[in-house]
């Protein structure tokens, strides 16, 4: 049982997370990867950055970057949260166990 409801809540966090990140992630991580992405092909190859292969290359490169840092600190916050949620369930629930075997005797 102790698995159990700690389990469910970090599965229910998890897809809080992705939902979360698809409505709030995922344009504000590529957004910010692209300009890492411009800022570093700035440094690289001169600032106005010319239209190259590289270079583009370089801001996709760092836009995908963007975009998973930012799913995996949703998902992996939000399934921190519902695992610690169902591990004060389980205690709660393991607690009232205890009380209602020693009421009883």
């Amino acid at each position: 049982m102790r698995e159990r409801i700690s389990q469910k809540m970090t599965y229910l966090g998890a897809g809080t997370g992705l939902v979360l990140f698809a409505i709030y992630g995922l344009l504000p991580g590529s957004f910010l990867g692209g300009v890492a992405g411009l800022g570093l092909a700035g440094i690289i190859f001169g600032t106005p950055v010319e239209p190259g292969i590289i270079s583009r290359i370089l801001v996709a490169v760092s836009m995908l970057t963007g975009v998973m840092v930012s799913g995996f600190l949703f998902v992996a916050s939000t399934s921190v949260a519902g695992w610690l949620i169902g591990t004060v369930m389980d205690a709660m629930v393991g607690a009232r166990k205890v009380m209602e075997t020693v009421r009883f005797r």
